[in-house]
């Protein structure tokens, strides 16, 4: 018998149902064995009766209920709710689910700041009332899946890995826990590492990184090494993918030429990694202080429970 499957999108780009197309072949392999019975990005499924005659949301009962996107309004939060209370077992898909996302960053700033922003003080838009009629009233701040209602499996990604997605599944349809292992970035990084950086400044992350082109990774000098902002030391790994013919795993970012961003989030929960970045920094000889904004920099994608919060205002 097929898994019921059940997906919903909240505050999201649609990245992450990109990366379920993106799985390929493997998924064709899957498609058997699953039974999506409400998808809004595939499927014409409404909350409240194919014709909205109904009164409460209706989402149909599922085996597996995939969430992504984190929850930024009224609406959002009744649709996890009622995706909790319909599906056995519920995952957080993509960063935003996870740790509330780029959106989250907004959390640095209370609510009526933001609506002041937005309708009164834009250069672009004309000042106007904030808009209420006919749409769900926001939040006070952007939240992560987990802070509302419970999460079995969190999967983690901006997007996620595909490869994840699959495993995620599998694993669930055998029966078996899935959980990714608490590893660094770095510690699936192949690149070269001295154990201290090539010059004192912290260089813009535009600039290119010293590379030579189809040479062996472990020729590569490590990112943050030769002075670029690099969060692989506080970054869960889960994003790489092996290499054709030696097998090397080589995380996505690094493997553009890009360090980390930090979009896996926190290796392990609980851990706060503008501290811990704060340390890697020095540890190998740059000056931290000339980190530009660290509290937005290094919560970028993980704003949500409560790293990210408006600061008390400074005594005049």
């Amino acid at each position: 018998m097929a898994v019921k499957v059940a997906e919903e999108w909240l505050n999201i780009c649609g990245g992450c149902e990109v990366t379920i197309l993106d799985i390929g072949e493997p998924l064709l392999d899957l498609l058997g064995q699953l039974n999506f019975v409400h998808m809004p990005v595939l499927m014409d499924h409404k909350y409240f009766g194919q014709t909205g005659d109904k009164d409460q949301m209706e989402i149909p009962e599922a085996d597996v209920g995939i969430i992504s996107g984190g929850v930024r309004t009224e609406k959002e939060k009744h649709v996890a709710e009622e995706m909790r209370k319909k599906c056995k077992t519920l995952v957080a898909l993509g960063s935003c689910a996870c740790y509330g996302g780029i959106p989250a960053m907004a959390n640095m700033f209370p609510l009526a700041d933001l609506y002041q922003k937005v309708y009164r003080d834009s250069k672009t838009t004309d000042p106007a009332e904030t808009p209420a009629k006919d749409l769900p009233p926001l939040l006070d701040r952007v939240y992560a899946v987990d802070e509302v209602v419970p999460v079995d499996v969190s999967i983690p990604g901006c997007p996620t890995n595909p490869d994840l997605v699959v495993q995620a599944l599998t694993a669930l349809l055998e029966g078996k826990e899935f959980k990714l292992e608490e590893r660094s970035v770095c510690d699936e990084c192949p690149v070269k590492r001295e154990k201290k950086a090539a010059g004192g400044q912290i260089k813009r992350t535009l600039d290119s990184v010293e590379f030579q082109q189809g040479q062996p990774w472990e020729n590569t000098r490590c990112y943050m090494e030769q002075g670029y902002l690099c969060l692989g030391p506080v970054t869960l790994a889960g994003c790489g993918h092996k290499e054709e013919g030696n097998g090397t795993t080589v995380p996505r970012c690094i493997k553009g030429y890009m360090p980390c961003r930090g979009c896996f989030g926190p290796i392990r929960k609980g851990a706060n990694p503008l501290v811990d970045m704060m340390t890697a920094i020095s540890s190998i000889g740059l000056d931290a202080k000339q980190v530009p904004d660290r509290r937005a920099l290094l919560n970028r994608y993980i704003g949500g429970q409560n790293r990210l919060r408006p600061l008390p205002a400074r005594p005049r």
